[in-house]
């Protein structure tokens, strides 16, 4: 997502936005992208939703080396009206709703290193683009990112930015979609991490709850590792739906005096697809 605590950069334009410089990469950072998209490549058909798959192949994504972002935003204009700009890290969130607003979405311009291929705490180009860009060429899930952008603007008014960015968590980072073939990732938290592709879907730790807005929206998440609950949405054309026809104010309104709800936190009235064990987090917390 975005930062509301830091300094543009020197050379960064006033939208934050620098050049990529592709020109610039090295062979062994071309590598380092070719290594993690053949890694992802190769395990997640059956695992990602059939959109993520389809958004690879109209952008192309599959040509060997980093994207350029000049190339690689003139397939996707033509998909959905979308464009890839570089920036030079986290940003404002004002200027990170700006941008999506305006169909303009931003990505970190490096690369991680051998040493950072499992983790890296601030996102990098692959996360950025392999994770994000793909659903970007499809129609609904785009509309729901430019959605996104306009309900930030509009949250940044009722003090409610915090209450906004879980929605974005929950989904465009680390959401699941249920299909006729069953369960599926397609947050870009999860399809860009090797581990997570696996344990999101196959471990018995997560819950994995209904999607519901309100409740969500009351979800704290974990920043530092695995999730230890996933919200399962229907369809995209559902949660653009949902996110289209509501009111965010009368919620923000509504959320303003209620207790935040704990990740691992199950409540009475949530729609189950599993009840998590916990025991990832559980194990992890024995041992710190």
């Amino acid at each position: 997502m975005a930062d509301k605590d830091i300094v543009r950069p020197e050379g960064a334009a006033e939208d934050w936005t620098i050049p990529q410089g592709w020109d610039r990469y090295s062979p062994a950072e071309h590598a380092m992208w070719d290594r993690l998209f053949d890694r992802q490549a190769r395990m997640l058909p059956g695992r990602v939703a059939p959109e993520f798959l389809k958004g690879l192949d109209i952008l192309r994504l599959s040509k060997p080396g980093i994207p350029d972002f000049d190339e690689l935003s003139e397939r996707l204009m033509k998909a959905t009206g979308w464009q890839v700009v570089a920036v030079p890290g986290l940003v404002p969130d004002d200027v990170f709703f700006d941008h999506l607003a305006n169909r303009r979405f931003v990505s970190g311009n490096f690369i991680r290193t051998p040493e950072q291929l499992d983790y890296l705490q601030e996102p990098d180009i692959f996360h950025d683009v392999f994770g994000h860009v793909p659903l970007l060429a499809n129609p609904v899930f785009a509309d729901y990112m430019q959605a996104y952008g306009q309900g930030g603007q509009r949250a940044a008014q009722h003090g409610a930015i915090d209450r906004l960015a879980r929605l974005y968590w929950y989904t465009v980072e680390f959401g699941l979609i249920n299909t006729v073939e069953g369960l599926r990732i397609y947050g870009a938290g999860i399809v860009s991490s090797y581990g997570e592709s696996v344990f999101a879907l196959d471990d018995a730790s997560p819950n994995r709850i209904g999607f519901d807005l309100r409740r969500l929206m009351r979800t704290r998440y974990r920043i530092d590792d695995y999730q230890q609950s996933y919200f399962v949405i229907d369809s995209f054309e559902d949660l653009l739906d949902q996110t289209l026809r509501t009111d965010f104010a009368p919620i923000y309104s509504d959320l303003a005096g209620t207790a935040d709800i704990a990740p691992e936190e199950l409540l009475p009235d949530d729609q189950l697809h599993s009840r998590g064990t916990q025991a990832y987090a559980l194990s992890k917390a024995e041992t710190a």
